[in-house]
């Protein structure tokens, strides 16, 4: 089994270098769009990737004067992955439109990026350029120290950020590990743990544990409030405060998503569960009304739990989350006035319980639904409970005396199953 991290790393550039990447952005973009405008010519959007290398390669490299031969394939890459992402949603019936690449990135394997102990060495434009690693103390238990400088991780490529003034590589490192069958769940006791994500509560399980989203929205608050102040001075020393604060939150925020996504997946470990299913995370700020930040935390909350769970051989999903806010976990009956705001109550079987934790119920229900057929030889079987665990059909089974019956965590109160 593969276990993957990615590790930013802050790059020193001096100005000079600096010019050389931005010209190097632009020139990646700029390649990676020509490829994507290529595949909606015709009929039908082309996602093959060697189609659309004939169809592309002399004339970017054309274009771009000789761009470096191994970013050109990488923008074609990062083009075929965006197209085969909107052909997959038309076949679902969602809307998508054409990508269009702006934010500042470029992608890095190991033909156009060498990695060394303290720098690293760049394709650019214009041959190649070495920027210094700006790294935490050596003592420090950073991931940089786990896993960019561990003998037991290999470095297989990176991703090239400007963001708020300054240059991130984001370094993926991988390792090959052998699965720990003592620690995975077995198919015959599997089970599903549903995640709900929300406005009020950043994520409930189906097992009655709520983690609030108080702690994020106040300190979200308090930087804004930081930086509306700074903003208002227009020195700067003010403009290199708020850059400043920038990277502060952001390191707040990972900090308190990292501990999340490790409750998380213990909470599934604790109740032998093979699966953590969430809600598709596509379109969830148009449902929720959740605000940007709420939505990078989602995302961000769902790959840390995704490549934490899989050390523990649990798989994480998505469902379609149409309805599971309204449906009753209960009864199945389906209808706009079963909730009300964080109140749920079935209007036909008066079923009542906190509307996020009825929610997380049906994703789990749902993933059931999908994949088990009832007599599949090792599908998980349930929706794992606070008190035992829903079946495919609804019917509800008590916990064995070996399950856990607590609420741990940012708990919340519910009423029974």
């Amino acid at each position: 089994m593969e276990v993957r991290r990615t590790v930013p790393v802050t790059l020193d550039v001096d100005s000079d270098d600096a010019a050389l990447l931005e010209d190097t952005v632009d020139t990646f973009l700029w390649s990676a769009q020509y490829v994507v405008d290529h595949a909606f010519q015709g009929e039908y959007v082309t996602t093959s990737k060697t189609t659309l290398d004939d169809g592309t390669y002399d004339d970017v490299r054309e274009a771009t004067d000789g761009f470096n031969g191994g970013l050109v394939q990488a923008a074609r890459n990062k083009a075929a992955e965006a197209c085969k992402s909107v052909v997959e949603r038309w076949k679902q019936g969602k809307k998508a439109s054409k990508p269009r690449f702006t934010s500042p990135h470029v992608v890095y394997d190991h033909r156009t990026a060498t990695f060394h102990d303290d720098y690293v060495s760049l394709a650019t434009t214009d041959g190649r350029i070495e920027a210094d690693y700006i790294l935490p103390d050596e003592d420090s238990d950073t991931p940089h120290s786990e896993y960019l400088f561990s003998d037991e991780y290999e470095t297989t490529g990176a991703e090239l950020h400007y963001r708020d003034s300054a240059w991130v590589l984001h370094v993926h490192c991988k390792r090959d590990v052998e699965s720990d069958t003592s620690e995975k769940a077995t198919p015959e006791n599997g089970t599903v743990l549903g995640v709900d994500l929300g406005v009020n509560n950043l994520a409930v399980t189906s097992t009655g544990t709520f983690w609030t989203g108080n702690e994020f929205d106040h300190w979200r608050r308090e930087y804004e409030n930081r930086r509306g102040d700074l903003q208002q001075c227009g020195t700067r020393w003010a403009h290199q405060n708020i850059q400043s604060i920038g990277r502060k939150e952001n390191g707040r925020f990972k900090l308190m998503l990292h501990r999340i996504s490790n409750e998380l997946v213990a909470e599934a470990r604790e109740n032998g569960c093979s699966v953590i299913v969430f809600e598709d995370l596509t379109d969830i700020r148009e449902r929720t009304s959740a605000s940007w930040g709420r939505k990078w935390a989602f995302n961000r909350l769902y790959e840390y739990v995704e490549y934490k769970a899989e050390e523990h051989g649990i798989t994480v999903e998505q469902v379609d989350p149409e309805n599971t806010s309204r449906r009753c976990s209960h009864c199945g009956f389906t209808h706009p006035e079963n909730r009300a705001g964080e109140d749920f109550e079935c209007q036909k079987c008066r079923y009542e319980n906190h509307a996020d934790y009825n929610a997380a119920k049906n994703i789990g229900l749902r993933y059931l639904r999908r994949n088990q057929t009832g007599d599949d030889g090792g599908a998980p079987v349930g929706v794992r409970l606070n008190s035992g665990a829903l079946n495919v059909n609804g019917g509800y089974s008590p916990a064995s005396s070996e399950a856990r019956t607590g609420v741990h965590a940012e708990s919340h109160p519910f009423t029974g199953g």
